[in-house]
C-alpha cells in the first residue's frame, strides 16, 4: 500500500478521531496509521470498518503519550518512504513528513496546537513555577518542528475559516477550508420534551457553569447536562437541589441522539471553538442552538433562522434572554431551517470534497 492517512493517536471518541475513521472508510486504498489506540476510543473503533494500525513498539512505549507519538512518527514511519500520497492530520503526525521521499503531501488541520500558540500563556500558568522554564523550552522547540513539518506540505486543508485565520496568523501559511464531516444522517427530531440540552465537556472553556447559573434563575425551564469532566462535582454543588437541572453524564451515541432528538434546544457556549460539531448535530435533528458569536459557531449558526447567538463573553442575563427568545422561535419553520443548514456539513458533502481534492486516488 502506497497511500496513507496519519493521525496522532486514537485517544477518545472525539471529533478528530471520527474524521480520521470517516476518511479511512471513504478511502479504503489508504492505510490509517496512528501512534497508539487507547481504551476510551475502542468503542468508536469497534463501530468502524476502518483498519487502523499502530506504530508503537519497543522502548518508546514507556514514553508519555505526546512524546511517544512524536517519536513514532519521526522515527517509526519508514513505510512512507515510497508513498504515493499521504494525508497528515493532528499535531505530531506531520513529523513523519521527513520519511516521505516522494508523492503528494497533504495536511488536514483540525486546529493548530493551541497550547503552543494562542493558549500558551494560560497553559504555562497552569504548571508549577519550577516546571515553567522546561515547558517554555519545549514549546519553543516544538513550534519549530511543527512549522517546519507543515511547511513541507503541498496542500493544507482546515476545518473552518476560524482555523484558517488562526493558522495564517501564527505560521503565515494559507489553507483551503473543508468543513469536517458530521453524522447528520443519524439525528432526527423525535419530539419536544421541553428541556434545554448541554453536551459540552465540563471544563472551564466550555462555560457550562454559566449555563447552570442561568437556569438557577429560570426554575420553570429544564436543563439536562449530558457530559462529564473535571468540573462535574463543582457544578453539581452550584446546582444544589434545583429540581430543574439534571446531570446524566456521558451517554452512548444512540442515547445521545435520543436526548438531542427530544430536546427543545441545545446550548453551546465554548471559548473560540475551532468548528464545533455539537451545534450541527442539534440542527440536523431540527433543534435550534443557543451559541456564542465567536469562533466556528459563526460559520454554522444563523441567528433567528437556526438559533440565537449571544456575545463572545456572555453573561447570565444574556443566556436567560436567549432562552426567552428561543421560546418564541420554536416550531416547524425553524426546525426545517435547522435541517437545511446542517445538510451543508454532512459526511457525504465532506467525502465528495475530499475526493475532488485528492483526485483519481479516490475513484
Amino acid at each position: 500500500m502506497k497511500n496513507y492517512l496519519l493521525y496522532d493517536f486514537m485517544q477518545v471518541a472525539g471529533g478528530a478521531e471520527r474524521v480520521t475513521l470517516t476518511l479511512a472508510e471513504a478511502f479504503p486504498d489508504f492505510q490509517a496509521l496512528v501512534s497508539r489506540c487507547y481504551p476510551d476510543a475502542q468503542p468508536l473503533l469497534d463501530g468502524s470498518s476502518a483498519n487502523v494500525q499502530e506504530l508503537r513498539g519497543g522502548w518508546s512505549t514507556c514514553l508519555p503519550r505526546i512524546l511517544e507519538s512524536m517519536w513514532c512518527f519521526r522515527f517509526r514511519a519508514q513505510r512512507l518512504q515510497e508513498a504515493h500520497t499521504v494525508l497528515y492530520s493532528g499535531f505530531y503526525a506531520p513529523l513523519a513528513v521527513y520519511q516521505q521521499r516522494s508523492g503528494q503531501r497533504l495536511y488536514y488541520c483540525h486546529t493548530i496546537p493551541r497550547f503552543a500558540y494562542d493558549l500558551y500563556d494560560s497553559t504555562l500558568a497552569g504548571f508549577p513555577f519550577w516546571l515553567r522554564p522546561l515547558y517554555a523550552i519545549f514549546v519553543q522547540w516544538f513550534r519549530k518542528q511543527y512549522e517546519a513539518a507543515i511547511g513541507r506540505m503541498d496542500r493544507i486543508f482546515v476545518n473552518s475559516e476560524n482555523v484558517r485565520a488562526r493558522l495564517h496568523r501564527y505560521t503565515g501559511l494559507d489553507a483551503e477550508v473543508v468543513y469536517p464531516p458530521v453524522a447528520t444522517q443519524h439525528f432526527q427530531c423525535l419530539g419536544d420534551q421541553g428541556y434545554y440540552l448541554s453536551t459540552a465537556r465540563l471544563v472551564p472553556n466550555k462555560r457550562v457553569e454559566l449555563i447552570v447559573r442561568a437556569f438557577l434563575q429560570m426554575p420553570n425551564q429544564s436543563l439536562v447536562v449530558l457530559s462529564g469532566g473535571p468540573e462535574l462535582e463543582r457544578l453539581k454543588l452550584i446546582a444544589g437541589d434545583a429540581l430543574n437541572i439534571r446531570f446524566i453524564g456521558w451517554q452512548p451515541d444512540e442515547a445521545l441522539r435520543r436526548w438531542v432528538g427530544n430536546a427543545r434546544c441545545v446550548i453551546y457556549l465554548p471559548v473560540d471553538e475551532d468548528f464545533g460539531m455539537s451545534p450541527v448535530e442539534a440542527m440536523a435533528a431540527g433543534k435550534p442552538v443557543i451559541g456564542v458569536a465567536d469562533g466556528g459557531l459563526l460559520e454554522t449558526i444563523v441567528p433567528t433562522e437556526t438559533g440565537v447567538l449571544i456575545s463572545p463573553s456572555p453573561t447570565i442575563q444574556e443566556v436567560v434572554n436567549a432562552v426567552q427568545k428561543i421560546e418564541t422561535l420554536v416550531g416547524p419553520g425553524i426546525s426545517e431551517s435547522c435541517r437545511r443548514r446542517a445538510a451543508l456539513f454532512s459526511q457525504d458533502r465532506f467525502i465528495k470534497l475530499m475526493k475532488r481534492h485528492m483526485g483519481h486516488l479516490a475513484q
